[in-house]
């Protein structure tokens, strides 16, 4: 049985989002009620942006509802909470068509490998014939690690020689892809070359790869970001966004980490979905982002 997301967030809900009903008191809002929530967001790295505006949004809305007892925050600030986790578009993935092609990006240690397998193993279990292609030729060990996710996913690897050019075995895996009548193929990315600005033009070329092989390709781009480094992540981010059109994030390692708050962040700074979390280390251990469940699990 998988992990769930509302398990996932123990060490959140126990540390951090569950002592604001202690911070929130049971006295009358004041400034104080206002500094100490402050506070006690931007520990949960919801990040000082972010932190700030929540709680803005909170003042409006106390005045708007005529709210004056600190007790009474609990149900507005999940409200608020709700609100900043903006409903994104549909899932391109879920879309019928003859193939669809997701690149999967982030630094080394993120746990991209990991999510690609856990990713590939969600949607074989749906019905999906899924290839994994190891676009990341600059580390011999990124292909080692990506054949063993992808035999513990019961899924085929396509994957060139170490040092191999990553547009070409992008290209080769597509064209295998068709030919096997496959449905969804996951490219592994670079994470980390000598300089950014290099890593950020290998992703593009790949990109521009998967967008003249496939009409609309690549349909979805994923960025695997390490929750436990909270707001150095989403520095990291911006900068993948601004490459290769990041559409979507799945955030790792939220299950080891106290600071879940950096979901509202990368909502709220960057703009982009949530679209998966990892729960756990097993290959089950990946659930679809649900905004309602998560806010449940941070205080429930």
């Amino acid at each position: 049985m998988f992990k769930s997301l509302r398990e996932s967030l123990t060490r959140t809900r126990n540390s951090v989002f569950g002592q604001i009903a202690n911070v929130l008191g049971t006295g009358e809002i004041d400034e104080e009620t206002w500094d100490d929530l402050e506070a006690l967001l931007i520990q949960a790295d919801m990040g000082v942006e972010t932190s700030l505006a929540l709680v803005a949004a909170m003042r409006e809305r106390v005045k708007r509802e005529g709210l004056y007892r600190a007790d009474q925050l609990m149900s507005a600030i999940k409200k608020e909470m709700r609100q900043m986790l903006v409903d994104p578009p549909p899932f391109n993935l879920e879309t019928p068509r003859l193939l669809t092609i997701v690149m999967v990006v982030g630094v080394n240690g993120s746990g991209k490998t990991t999510s690609i397998g856990k990713l590939a193993h969600y949607y074989k279990n749906k019905g999906k014939k899924v290839v994994v292609v190891a676009g990341d030729t600059f580390r011999a060990a990124a292909i080692d690690q990506l054949t063993i996710w992808s035999e513990r996913a019961g899924v085929p690897i396509i994957a060139g020689q170490p040092g191999g050019d990553p547009g070409a075995i992008t290209y080769d895996g597509i064209r295998a892809s068709r030919a096997r009548g496959s449905d969804l193929v996951l490219v592994d990315t670079a994470g980390r070359l000598h300089t950014k600005y290099n890593l950020m033009k290998e992703l593009e070329k790949v990109h521009n790869i998967c967008e003249r092989s496939v009409h609309q390709a690549p349909h979805e781009v994923l960025l695997v970001l390490d929750a436990p480094t909270g707001q150095n992540a989403l520095i990291q981010a911006a900068k993948f966004k601004e490459s290769v059109k990041v559409t979507g994030v799945i955030l790792t390692k939220l299950d080891s980490t106290a600071k879940g708050g950096m979901v509202f962040a990368i909502y709220h700074d960057l703009g982009l979905p949530v679209r998966f979390v990892g729960t756990g280390e097993k290959i089950q251990d990946l659930a679809p982002f649900n905004a309602d469940q998560f806010i449940e699990g941070l205080f429930n």
